[in-house]
């Protein structure tokens, strides 16, 4: 790959993509997950899998004996066999073990790729909760700056007479406040970055992460996102693959009971030499119910398989509609809180302004900032909500990050 490239030749990589880690960035720590790391080997463990079933599961059996005789009044003599033989699978057979074997490739690369995209899903959730976390940390800052300069400001009018102990000690408690919810804020930013930076350490995170971007519908549009999202889901592949598969294993086990005939040599020698020979062999294992047993049970196996797949294919839709519907609600829920943001932003502007005229009682002020605080912490919430659904389909849709 390109990005691999790049990073052996020690080439810099850019940090972000907007307010997302960089596609380069992304992949590396994508393709660094313990879960995909598992998936790949997976592939290999199934393509020396397939190698087995194309080379068949009958080998040459190699077998012999050595004795001494002892016949009265006749002497001793020694006497020994030897043969060697081996199965051979009946006509048709081996089709149906190579396109086991193909299969079980296919399905596994298939489980890989979806494995990548599971951590692509967990890596973005992950993100935006630091994303969110931090957002929400600055804004219980900016509360804390507004009720300390307010503090400041009493302290000040307390001074000159022109208000009441009662007045300071509603600042000092609102601030204290303020700065109890900024040490909450803060022990969930850390606890998102530590959730994230362990979960996927190849990941470089700055000391500061991006604001949150406004959310918006990439060009292939949401229901463009959600056709690609079945046309391109693995895992719809791999349940296909493997209901394939499992009616082939059933195919096999039917042929199965019809046992494969051995076929050898054999050569021996009797009386010390006196009696030699040669000859052909041949066995031919009946079968009876325990193959009949195993045929069925390969072609419940194989029913079992479809209806899987077509839960999966069932599932993967419904989940790609369902995320456009709420992505739908979520945009207008975000529209809202911009709106809400705006009113109480003016509502505690004219607070301050009427308090500071002596129009209003400080509590009244307090109040006000408190509901506009309020209202830009729900408009992070609704925009990194909608944020989460796009990058959510981007991803399902293989437009981002994984291809």
């Amino acid at each position: 790959m390109k990005w691999a490239l790049l990073l052996l030749a020690g080439v810099s990589l850019p940090a972000f993509a907007g307010d997302l880690p960089s596609p380069e960035l992304a992949a590396r720590a994508l393709l660094a997950h313990p879960t995909v790391a598992a998936a790949t080997a997976r592939v290999d463990a199934a393509r020396a899998e397939g190698d087995a079933l194309r080379a068949g599961p009958h080998e040459f059996t190699a077998g012999g004996n050595i004795s001494r005789r002892d016949i009265d009044a006749d002497g001793r003599y020694t006497e020994y066999d030897a043969s060697l033989s081996r199965a051979f699978r009946l006509p048709g057979k081996a089709a149906l073990d190579r396109r086991a074997g193909e299969l079980g490739v296919d399905v596994v690369q298939n489980r890989m790729e979806d494995s990548r995209h599971q951590a692509a899903l967990e890596l973005g959730a992950l993100w935006y909760d630091w994303l969110l976390a931090a957002e929400l940390y600055r804004n219980a800052g900016r509360l804390v700056d507004n009720q300390q300069a307010l503090v400041r400001a009493t302290e000040s009018r307390l001074k000159q007479r022109d208000a009441a102990r009662l007045e300071l000690e509603q600042a000092h408690a609102a601030h204290a406040f303020a700065m109890a919810q900024q040490a909450d804020a803060a022990a969930a930013r850390d606890r998102a970055r530590t959730l994230l930076a362990s979960r996927f350490p190849d990941l470089p995170l700055p000391v500061e992460p991006p604001p949150i971007q406004p959310p918006s519908v990439p060009d292939e549009g949401l229901d463009g996102l959600q056709r690609l999202i079945f046309e391109r889901s693995h895992e719809i592949a791999a349940a296909g693959g493997e209901a394939e598969r499992q009616s082939v294993l059933a195919r096999r086990a039917a042929a199965e009971r019809m046992a494969d005939p051995s076929l050898g040599v054999r050569l021996f020698s009797e009386r010390g030499g006196e009696e030699k020979g040669a000859g052909l062999t041949m066995s031919l294992p009946l079968g009876g119910g325990h193959r009949r047993a195993l045929a069925r049970q390969a072609v419940a196996e194989a029913r079992a398989a479809e209806s899987d797949f077509q839960e999966v294919k069932r599932g993967v839709t419904g989940n790609a509609a369902a995320d456009v519907a709420e992505y739908r609600a979520r945009e207008s829920a975000w529209a809202a809180s911009r709106e809400a943001v705006t009113r109480a932003q003016q509502s505690a502007t004219l607070a301050a302004r009427g308090q500071q005229m002596g129009a209003i009682d400080l509590s009244d002020r307090l109040y006000a900032e408190r509901q506009a605080n309020e209202a830009r912490a729900q408009e992070l919430a609704a925009r990194a909500a909608a944020a989460r659904l796009i990058l959510k389909l981007r991803i399902d849709a293989h437009t981002l990050w994984i291809d």
